[in-house]
């Protein structure tokens, strides 16, 4: 019995290997060459594209100026409402001057008595009583007082700082009988009439910018749209971003405050037979874009170039032509000239 058993397991062995895996006269399995992926596509066609630049941009005052002494000393009297709005030349600060203001009165009795003198040798030089050169020495006394006057005139105006224009003052930084210097920042101001907009809009676009283009921005926690109008550009290209700075008047700046984030929106222009298709289509790749195309049921991969981004949609410029069809979902499972059908078509 146990040779039996030895003589037949090798043949059940045998038999049961040698069976075959798919019932007999069945074709064999294609694998991937027969399967065919579901996606949606698009169908790409000419539709009127306004060419629209958004860019992050920040608010500022018209004018804005850091208030310094032009002197230095001890503050006698400080005029600063914070966050009020103070006039052309209004007095801001003044500064301990009696020391000035004494040595003017002193100076002004020395001319006095330079102008009596200079007027007598006057005289004299008629009936020949001097000589030239004793006139001219007091003539030079006289202008030298008058010099010196005028000099400390013009510091005694230093020791008042007064407001450059129309304008509405920061925080105070200083308190009643601080000693301060040139160097000593007193408050800021800046005009109250109107703001700028300060954005960069990439270099591509430069060309296209012109004095005097409409625009419209957002500010945050503001859901109303303002509108501003482009000043001036910087006419340079930075060469770290490859933007161009450009600058725009606010029109109305009620309810805005400088230093604001702004959301910019400014349109360059429109084309009436511009191709667009979703931006989910677009395959990024590290030199160029693709698309997947399909034609006659197969996956063709296109590379293309884009142009404005457009609320979900991008400009096509080269690549593909009206009419076709491109896939915008399943684009991970797809692979070059694979069969290919619609579930929707937009």
């Amino acid at each position: 019995m146990k040779h039996l058993t030895t003589l037949l397991l090798p043949a059940l062995l045998l038999f049961s290997c040698g069976k075959p895996d798919t019932p007999s006269g069945s074709a064999p399995a294609k694998g991937a060459a027969l399967s065919v992926t579901t996606v949606e596509g698009f169908v790409a066609k000419p539709s009127v594209l306004t060419e629209r630049v958004t860019a992050s941009g920040n608010l500022l005052p018209s004018e804005e100026t850091e208030l310094h002494p032009e002197a230095s000393g001890r503050v006698v009297k400080l005029n600063l409402p914070e966050g009020r709005m103070v006039r052309k030349g209004e007095l801001l600060l003044k500064i301990f001057d009696e020391d000035l203001k004494t040595q003017l009165r002193k100076l002004e009795t020395q001319l006095k008595q330079a102008e009596i003198t200079e007027q007598r040798l006057a005289d004299l030089l008629k009936v020949k009583g001097v000589s030239q050169q004793e006139y001219d020495l007091a003539v030079l006394q006289t202008q030298t007082f008058r010099a010196d006057i005028d000099l400390l005139r013009v510091n005694l105006n230093k020791t008042e700082l007064r407001a450059p224009y129309d304008g509405i003052l920061g925080l105070r930084r200083i308190s009643p009988g601080a000693y301060v210097t040139p160097a000593t920042a007193i408050t800021s101001i800046r005009s109250a009439s109107a703001l700028k907009l300060d954005f960069a809009v990439p270099e591509k676009y430069s060309q296209q910018l012109r004095i005097g283009q409409a625009l419209e921005f957002t500010v945050e926690g503001n859901s109303a749209t303002h509108k501003a109008t482009v000043q001036a550009t910087e006419q340079r290209i930075s060469e770290g971003s490859r933007d161009l700075q450009v600058r725009a008047t606010v029109a109305n700046s009620r309810g805005l405050l400088p230093g604001a984030f702004a959301e910019v929106s400014l349109a360059l222009g429109s084309k009436s037979e511009a191709l667009l298709i979703p931006n989910q289509a677009i395959i990024p790749q590290a030199r160029d874009k693709k698309v997947i195309v399909c034609k006659g049921g197969k996956a063709k991969f296109v590379i293309v170039k884009t142009g404005v981004r457009q609320a979900g949609m991008i400009e096509i410029m080269e690549g593909i032509e009206a009419g076709d069809t491109v896939c915008t979902t399943g684009m991970l499972f797809l692979r070059p000239d694979a069969s290919v059908t619609f579930s929707k078509i937009d």
